[in-house]
């Protein structure tokens, strides 16, 4: 096994026991970088000599005793939209072509000090503002999207071209990529992971997580994340339960919610069929299935664009009237149509939004978590526009990634998204798994139990002939 092939945790106690140094791990996700990218361009940028500055200086401190914890020499990469002092943070927009940050993130800054190794930014749909990061390919097949917005840190860590990453989730841009790559994507409760230094999409949807090979490696990310950050308005000054591995697949007591609606209407039989047989899974483990009833699905789809696209236009309000020429075109209309949004609308959709959170809180008191379909289908084809489903109706590509996910994002609820196999096609699909705020214990709890049951999840080979019927 190559290095790069390695799992967070797995190269964390190789780098602890002194089986394998910084610098070894850094030089493998390299070559693998550029073995693949080429061909899945999950990158916008690589920062390869001052990677392996950073893991040298990991290693010296490895060596000396000074090991700061799990992430400490491990290879990272942040989506674009995450600010990086020194290296350019460009949103894969012109708009902010040669941009070159002069201060971290704030969890930039937690990762570094977390002693991560950072080797490059990932691509994202430009500025977050759409589900397919066009200029990336999914890389189990080079002919569909890896999803988006996080569309290069989930096809990165898909493809072993870097350890963990980083993505941001405003309607599903963490989740959606992962269930389409095969990877881990966990959406935290809204403020507990600070946003501070990362161009927003939607300020009052926005999200902060970690994509990752396995759900222990999403919760070691998780916990050099979490804490109150000055800079950040929407951040919690909350304690936060870390998740403890247990190693076991035990869930004797958990209640599972399954809906018994929205999540399985318009869903393609195979990722239907996949989820259920993930659901049964739990209930061999000791989970008690409960039938619940989705609140008001009818107004989700409303109330998330009804949020989003006002406030992402008031985000890009000054560019959009100065230089509207640069946006790509996709996302140049949604921050147009955004100006026409009357303002009782907007507040119409908050004032949705805390009903809603209000019910979604209630069920919670009769469940442990939900668990249902990340997304109703698997990767589109590159410029494919529209699923068709069995009773005849069409829905956009986007319309669809978002539907299911959604919810999780107008309400802040932790928002897990697991691996649970592969179409006929060789193309991944996706478990999410839902819980209380703050409650990320028991949803990781829920996704590694599952994820111990069915195996870990395989890095994609890229090439084509490898990648086929899984």
């Amino acid at each position: 096994m190559e290095p790069y092939e390695l799992t967070l945790a797995e190269a964390s106690a190789a780098l602890e026991q002194g089986h394998l140094s910084p610098v070894e791990l850094t030089d493998s996700v390299l070559a693998r970088i550029e073995a693949v990218d080429p061909e899945v361009n999950a990158y916008v940028t690589v920062v390869a000599e001052a990677a392996r500055v950073q893991a040298a200086e990991a290693a010296r401190e490895i060596l000396s005793g000074r090991r700061r914890g799990p992430l400490h020499g491990i290879p990272m990469a942040l989506k674009d939209l995450i600010d990086t002092a020194g290296v350019a943070t460009t949103s894969s927009s012109a708009v902010r072509a040669g941009r070159v940050p002069a201060r971290d993130s704030a969890v930039a800054a937690r990762l570094k000090g977390a002693g991560a190794v950072l080797v490059g930014k990932a691509h994202t749909h430009e500025f977050a503002y759409g589900l397919t990061t066009p200029q990336t390919r999914n890389p189990w097949n080079l002919d569909h999207v890896p999803g988006g917005s996080s569309g290069g840190s989930a096809a990165a860590v898909a493809a072993g071209a870097v350890t963990f990453a980083l993505g941001t989730d405003t309607g599903g841009s963490i989740r959606v990529p992962a269930a389409l790559t095969g990877v881990v994507g966990l959406k935290p409760t809204y403020g507990l992971v600070p946003g501070q230094g990362i161009a927003s999409l939607s300020w009052s949807l926005d999200h902060v997580g970690p994509l990752t090979r396995t759900v222990r490696d999403a919760g070691l990310v998780l916990d050099a994340l979490v804490g109150h950050h000055p800079g950040d308005p929407a951040g919690l000054d909350r304690r936060y339960e870390a998740h403890v591995s247990r190693g076991d697949a035990v869930l004797e007591g958990v209640r599972v919610g399954v809906p018994v609606n929205h999540y399985f209407d318009h869903v393609d039989p195979q990722v239907e069929a996949a989820v259920r047989k993930a659901l049964q899974g739990l209930a061999d483990l000791g989970a008690r299935l409960v039938d619940v009833e989705i609140p008001m699905s009818a107004y989700i789809q409303a109330t998330q664009w009804g949020l989003m696209v006002p406030e992402a236009t008031s985000y890009h309000e000054q560019h959009l009237h100065t230089t509207p020429e640069l946006y790509g075109p996709d996302v140049r209309v949604l921050l147009e149509a955004g100006a026409l949004v009357p303002a009782t609308d907007y507040l119409r959709a908050q004032r949705t939004r805390t009903l809603m959170r209000e019910a979604w809180n209630g069920l919670l008191r009769e469940v442990d978590v939900i668990a249902a379909p990340t997304v109703p289908a698997t990767a589109a084809r590159a410029g494919q526009e529209s699923f068709r489903w069995a009773d005849g109706t069409v829905e956009s590509v986007s319309d669809a990634y978002v539907r299911l996910a959604a919810p999780a994002n107008i309400t802040g609820l932790p928002a897990l998204s697991v691996p649970a196999g592969f179409d006929t096609a060789g193309l991944p699909m996706g478990l999410q798994l839902m819980g209380r705020p703050l409650d990320e214990a028991t949803v990781l709890r829920v996704g590694e139990a599952y994820e111990l049951l069915r195996g870990p999840a395989p890095l994609a080979a890229v090439t084509p002939e490898a990648n086929i019927q899984r």
